[in-house]
């Protein structure tokens, strides 16, 4: 089964990557883009569409990375009351003992 997820996996990014090459092959009029004092150098529609989507990936992957570090942490932290809390209570519980 994880055999036919990683062909399954790697035919996607085939045909992504052959989609993105078509896409580029059909745009290339060379467009600059300006943001506010700051002018780009002139490159094709497909450049500045493919850009933004590998810059919007990587912002996807790295706020993802920073969430699960988060969580990690959180984890851990309460994993760390959970003992500590589970230890009172058998000291509680060892000290009930002895009074009875």
């Amino acid at each position: 089964m994880a055999g036919l997820q990683k062909i399954l996996i790697i035919l996607l990014v085939l045909v992504l990557i052959l989609l993105a090459l078509v896409f580029s092959l059909n745009n290339q009029m060379a467009v600059s883009l300006n943001f506010l004092l700051f002018e780009t150098q002139p490159h094709g529609v497909a450049v500045w569409i493919i850009m933004a989507f590998v810059i919007g990936a990587l912002f996807g992957v790295l706020m993802t990375m920073l969430a699960t570090v988060r969580t990690s942490v959180s984890r851990r932290t309460l994993k760390k009351r959970l003992d500590r809390a589970e230890q009172a209570l058998e000291k509680s519980r060892a000290e009930n003992d002895r009074t009875l």
